[in-house]
C-alpha cells in the first residue's frame, strides 16, 4: 500500500462522501493530504479520519472561489511538506433546478465553485509545481451529469460539463511541464456516510418533476460507493499513470454506455 508513497496531495471538497473518501484512499498508498473544504469541521472530520488510521493529514478550511484560499492551502502544504504532487479538484454543491426556475444569482454561484474553485486550485498548484520543477497529477472530480441531459439540474450539470474541456485544455498548457490533468467520472452514488446518506435522501425526497430511479436504471444493478472510485483516483495521482493526461475514467456502473431504459424480457 505504499504506490503514493512520498507524495503530497491536496483535496477540496473532503466530505464524509466521495471527497473524504478519495482523500482517505490517498493517505491509505502513502499520500500525506491537505482535506480542504468550506466547512471547518467537516475538513477536520476528514483529516482526523486519516491521522487516526495511521495517515498524516492536516486541514484548512476556505471557499474555493476565493483567491486567497487556493493560495493559503498551497502554502500551508508547502509549508508542511515541502511540495504538491496531487490535487483532486471535488468542490461542490448541489443545488438542483432547471432553467426555468432557478435563479440567476445561484446558477453562477453553483459554476463559481465548480469551475470557479477548479480554476484557482489548479493555476496555484500549477504555479508551485512549476517553480518546484516537480511534476505532478491534477484531477478533476466530473459526474455523469457532465456528459448526458440531466432535466431540472441546469447549474450542476453545466458547470460539470464545463471541466470536461477545462481537462483538456490545461492538460494540454500544463504538457510540457510534466503536470498531467485528467477528469474522473463518478455517478449517483450510495453514501456510506450516515450524514451523507441522510443529505442525499432528503435532496430525493424534495419535489421534482423530474424523479429519476437510478439503481433500476444502472447496468450493474447498484449504485456505487465511495470506496468504488478510489482505485481509478488512486492509478490517475500515481506514476502508473504517466503516460495519461487529458482523458477520463468513469467509474459509474455503465450508467453513460446505455442507450435507452429497456425492460428485460425473458427469453424462451
Amino acid at each position: 500500500m505504499n504506490r503514493l508513497q512520498g507524495k503530497v496531495a491536496i483535496v477540496t471538497g473532503a466530505s464524509p462522501n466521495i471527497g473524504g473518501t478519495l482523500a482517505a484512499g490517498l493517505a491509505a498508498e502513502g499520500a500525506v493530504v491537505l482535506c480542504a473544504d468550506l466547512s471547518e469541521d467537516v475538513a477536520a472530520a476528514t483529516a482526523r479520519r486519516i491521522t487516526d488510521a495511521g495517515g498524516d493529514a492536516i486541514h484548512l478550511s476556505g471557499d474555493v472561489t476565493d483567491p486567497a484560499h487556493a493560495e493559503a492551502a498551497v502554502a500551508l502544504a508547502v509549508e508542511r511538506w515541502g511540495g504538491i504532487d496531487i490535487l483532486v479538484n471535488n468542490a461542490v454543491f448541489f443545488q438542483q433546478q432547471g432553467v426555468l426556475d432557478m435563479e440567476y444569482d445561484a446558477f453562477r454561484r453553483q459554476l463559481d465553485v465548480i469551475l470557479g474553485g477548479s480554476f484557482l486550485f489548479t493555476r496555484a498548484v500549477g504555479r508551485s509545481m512549476i517553480e518546484q520543477q516537480r511534476e505532478g497529477s491534477i484531477i478533476n472530480v466530473l459526474s455523469t451529469a457532465a456528459w448526458q441531459g440531466q432535466p431540472g439540474n441546469v447549474g450542476y450539470s453545466t458547470g460539470k460539463s464545463g471541466l470536461i474541456n477545462f481537462t483538456r485544455s490545461t492538460a494540454m498548457e500544463l504538457a510540457q511541464y510534466g503536470i498531467r490533468v485528467n477528469g474522473f467520472t463518478p455517478t449517483a452514488t450510495a453514501p456510506t456516510d450516515p450524514e451523507a446518506r441522510q443529505a442525499l435522501e432528503a435532496l430525493l425526497a424534495r419535489p421534482s418533476a423530474y424523479r429519476n430511479d437510478f439503481v433500476a436504471q444502472l447496468p450493474l444493478g447498484r449504485l456505487p460507493t465511495p470506496d468504488d472510485y478510489v482505485g481509478a483516483v488512486v492509478y490517475l495521482a500515481s506514476d502508473e499513470s504517466a503516460m495519461v493526461t487529458g482523458t477520463n475514467i468513469t467509474v459509474d456502473a455503465g450508467a453513460t454506455a446505455k442507450y435507452w431504459p429497456w425492460i428485460p424480457h425473458p427469453t424462451d
